[in-house]
């Protein structure tokens, strides 16, 4: 019986006008059972002569549990049970196995239809294995991962340093020995070293500023330090990151992949339509259209899962191709080191390449959550590992490529190899294949950005999917036909969004949530450094684009 029916009863009881019941025969006959013991609940006729039913001058009446019992124990009434078990066995057969709802007191009529005042229990089996139509319909496609937090998987340290490592090992890999060229040899690796250590820190620190705010996500975070401007200032910077990844993956599958078709098949740029593939322009429209475009289309990222699987492979082909045929380069076609071992004019651009291949930090609190474990300690481990194999992985092949070409070093080393190179091609092909596979990951994000952007709160739409697709991929493409320099795409979206994201905006919430400290103060320079870095690249990027040297501009030979 619930406490709510046990109040019940006690307060029926008391109030009830039966009459004083007399003391108990001890001597009574153990066969008069219990229940007729009881006064029952039905009161005497009123007496005439008091409003109350009472005869005047008559004593006020009591409850039979205010009288006290000759011998001073207190009167308990019969109906008060203490059963350790709340579930108790089955009367039939007694099993062990086998259990039973009780109904009890008032929560089920007699067969006579009326309750009565008696202590019963009635004796349900629990109803089991029933289910609704729908629950029935949709056992199938249920996953809990849809529904609960603790059901999604979770991966340990080695997954997640993986995950993160392969974020940060990206296309800008490619472009580092182009950063050491601009900067100079010593001065690109005190670069590569310094951003590296302070990119960990602020990948670190978007996981303090979510704890700090309550927020669980990277755009969350800016919005609640800043408002509608922040909200602005995240999707604008994660919008321009994804769609300068997109640009930069055209520009590498029209720096590939025509380059190995010409030299798999050399007749085949004589042939009336399939020139077009020996073409670097037809090649990058059709390879775009036919495979990427319609990859884009997919609504869940998770289909393109398997199709990113190159990535970590083509990575280590490229860096293993880089150092290994290095020493097979023809002496034409490798450049002078004089003067750009120490120091050189390109700084602020150099910067611009090492922040756009080291910047995931819009996967770091996917990461952190995916932990089994998700502590700040766990989490620096998984970010100490991943930075420090992405700058070892970084400077082999910008010493590697840099060392061998010196100035003539392309934003694209791999351009610089000649195309009969079969283990060159070879690397080639993985990693246009690659960049074929990647690029609708960052239209997904692009769409994804305009959407929560504009229609945060609106049902999928299909004609709108379809049009914020094509609109990404045609735009990205075309840019990708007017220039042939990987290395100003990756100064131009580097400077801006990967600074904005890397050096700017986390640093900012830290300020604006943390009190005054050190960390405060170093996140202040790190913030002035980042808009410093932001603002001279893209004036020197931009003037270089609207430069007519040769030397500062690459040459499209495809």
């Amino acid at each position: 019986m619930s406490e709510s029916q046990k109040l019940l009863h006690e307060h029926s009881a008391s109030d009830s006008d039966s009459e004083p019941e007399p003391a108990p025969d001890r001597h009574a006959s153990p066969s008069h059972s219990s229940a007729s013991s009881r006064p029952t609940s039905t009161s005497p006729a009123p007496a005439v002569g008091h409003p109350n039913g009472r005869p005047f001058g008559h004593p006020k009446r009591q409850s039979s549990f205010a009288q006290p019992r000759p011998d001073g124990a207190p009167r308990t009434p019969n109906r008060v049970r203490f059963e350790p078990d709340p579930v108790r066995r089955s009367m039939n057969g007694n099993r062990p196995d086998t259990e039973w709802l009780e109904l009890e007191g008032d929560d089920y009529l007699t067969s006579n239809g009326h309750a009565e005042g008696q202590d019963r229990v009635q004796r349900l089996p629990l109803l089991t294995g029933i289910e609704a139509p729908s629950v029935t319909v949709a056992t199938e496609d249920f996953s809990p991962e849809d529904h609960l937090e603790s059901a999604r998987p979770r991966s340990g340290l080695s997954s997640s340093f993986m995950n993160m490592a392969n974020s940060i090992i990206g296309a800008g890999i490619i472009g580092q020995p182009y950063a050491f060229r601009n900067a100079g040899l010593i001065t690109g690796t005190v670069l590569l070293i310094g951003l590296t250590i302070t990119v960990d820190w602020t990948i670190r620190l978007i996981v303090i500023n979510s704890k700090l705010s309550g927020a669980n996500s990277f755009q969350a975070t800016v919005e609640h330090c800043f408002g509608k401007s922040g909200l602005i200032a995240i999707s604008v910077a994660q919008w321009i990151f994804a769609f300068g990844g997109m640009v930069a993956f055209c520009v590498i599958v029209g720096d590939t992949i025509p380059r190995v078709l010409d030299a798999l098949f050399p007749s085949l740029s004589d042939m009336s339509f399939l020139w077009l593939l020996t073409n670097r322009r037809g090649c990058t429209v059709i390879f775009i259209l036919g495979i990427s475009y319609p990859l884009s289309l997919y609504r869940d990222i998770a289909k393109l899962a398997k199709a990113s699987g190159l990535a970590l492979a083509s990575m280590v082909i490229i860096i293993v191709t880089v150092v290994t045929q290095g020493f097979r380069v023809p002496p034409e076609s490798r450049g002078q080191l004089r003067g750009g071992i120490l120091i050189h004019s390109g700084i602020f651009e150099a910067i611009g390449v090492i922040s756009f291949a080291f910047v995931c930090h819009h996967n770091s609190l996917l990461i952190y959550g995916s932990l089994r474990k998700p502590t700040i300690d766990r989490f620096t481990k998984v970010t100490h590992y991943s930075t420090g194999i992405s700058l070892a992985a970084c400077l082999v092949m910008a010493f590697s490529g840099y060392l061998t070409f010196g100035s003539k070093t392309e934003g694209n080393v791999l351009n610089n190899f000649p195309g009969d190179n079969l283990m060159v091609n070879i690397a080639r092909l993985f990693f246009g294949l690659n960049m074929l596979t990647t690029l609708p990951l960052e239209a997904f994000v692009c769409r994804e950005v305009m959407n929560n952007y504009w229609f945060p709160d609106e049902p999928y739409q299909p004609n709108r999917h379809i049009i914020f697709t094509t609109a990404l991929v045609v735009t990205a493409m075309t840019l990708s036909l007017l220039t042939c320099d990987l290395g100003i795409v990756f100064e131009l979206f580097g400077a801006t969004s990967a600074c904005a994201l890397a050096y700017i905006l986390p640093p900012l919430c830290y300020i604006k949530l943390a009190k005054r400290s050190k960390q405060t103060y170093l996140a202040i320079a790190v913030v002035t450094f980042g808009c410093a870095v932001m603002g001279i690249s893209v004036i020197k990027t931009m003037a270089q684009m609207s430069s007519n040297d040769p030397e500062k501009q690459a040459q499209c030979n495809w």
